[in-house]
């Protein structure tokens, strides 16, 4: 049986994220209906608190529970966002979290998926699911929009915040796979972000990640900089945690100061106003795509399993979103593919 023939289950942090465990169950909920019960969704978490909440969701809730497609397994403690991740996992070991892995690090999900302390999802899926072998760090890439019809998986935003050349190069290689395997896009144009398009331009690290993705098989274009990634320059962009990060939430701003701009214009008079009126739908389709409700999560490319992981203020919709992409990663085999780039990259294939 092929990955597109089978169920898929994804267990999810219920206890994840600003909104838990109302918005992590209604998401799920909306999750299992619009898949039309082609996923399967675990909630890990408090059992009392989740049951409480998936009352207020029949009938779909209790369909869904009957047909098998949600299911509900114990965990009393709760890292809470503002723990130190290390500590958390250490003093915390019947988490939400913990469990959630274990279960799909033993075979009983395909993916795992938490809009929780994104640190200590990150320490606990390395540590429990283990590293694709030849890659050094995982690493988290989020799809930003372009002036294209493709978007730009930026890597890393924020799991490493130092970085080693040879970590860069990784970047690419995964990033490669994931576009590739998740977009459709072949042979996937990748650019390593420095502070000139010149070979020369960088610091000491990126002038070596250069080098090492020039000798490299795929489809590097060169450095890239800042303003080439909305543009849709490239199909991946590279650069350590500490840089993508910045890079991110400073987009992640876009939308909420377009729309106060927008407002603002519309204030000046009836005639702005009417334009505005006019122009609001198209407005909001623009700001859609940048919305990371849309997206659902980022993934945590590396890991020996897909572990996915959602924005700490998601609503339901961003946790549906979430779910969703977590199966899709699992039909597409993006783990697959990224082994596949690691071997051709030993052996000098195209």
């Amino acid at each position: 049986m092929s990955l597109k023939d089978k169920d898929i289950t994804i267990v999810v942090d219920a206890m994840g994220g600003d909104f838990a465990p109302g918005a992590v169950v209604q998401g799920a909920v909306e999750a299992v209906a619009e898949s039309r019960g082609r996923v399967s969704v675990i909630l890990v978490g408090r059992q009392a608190v989740i049951e409480s909440e998936l009352q207020k969701h029949s009938p779909a809730a209790a369909e869904a529970k009957i047909a098998g497609t949600l299911r509900v397994v114990n965990a009393d403690d709760v890292i809470e966002m503002h723990d130190a991740p290390n500590a958390a996992l250490k003093t915390k070991k019947n988490s939400s979290i913990a469990v959630g892995l274990a279960l799909h690090r033993d075979g009983k999900g395909d993916a795992f998926a938490s809009a929780g302390n994104t640190g200590a999802v990150l320490s606990a899926s390395t540590l429990m699911l283990g590293r694709i072998k030849g890659i050094g760090r995982p690493t988290i890439g989020a799809p930003l929009p372009t002036a294209t019809h493709s978007p730009c998986l930026l890597l890393d935003v924020g799991a490493n915040v130092d970085c080693r050349a040879r970590h860069l190069y990784e970047f690419g290689l995964m990033g490669s796979a994931y576009v590739a395997a998740m977009f459709g896009t072949r042979h996937p144009s990748v650019g390593l972000l420095s502070i000139g398009e010149e070979e020369t331009k960088g610091n000491e690290v990126t002038l070596e990640a250069f080098k090492l993705l020039k000798e490299s098989s795929l489809n590097f274009v060169g450095n890239i900089e800042g303003r080439d990634i909305l543009k849709g320059g490239v199909d991946v962009a590279v650069c350590d945690g500490f840089i993508g990060n910045i890079l991110l939430k400073f987009g992640e701003s876009i939308p909420s100061f377009l729309k106060a701009r927008f407002v603002r214009y519309a204030s000046r008079g009836p005639r702005e106003k009417l334009v505005a009126l006019l122009a609001r739908s198209a407005l909001r389709s623009v700001m859609q795509e940048m919305d990371y409700q849309e997206a659902g999560g980022v993934p945590l490319l590396g890991v020996n399993g897909v572990s996915v992981i959602g924005h700490g203020g998601s609503t339901p919709r961003a946790i549906k979103n979430m779910i969703l992409l977590a199966e899709k990663t699992v039909l597409q085999d993006v783990n697959g593919k990224i082994q596949d780039s690691l071997h051709r990259s030993r052996h000098g294939e195209e």
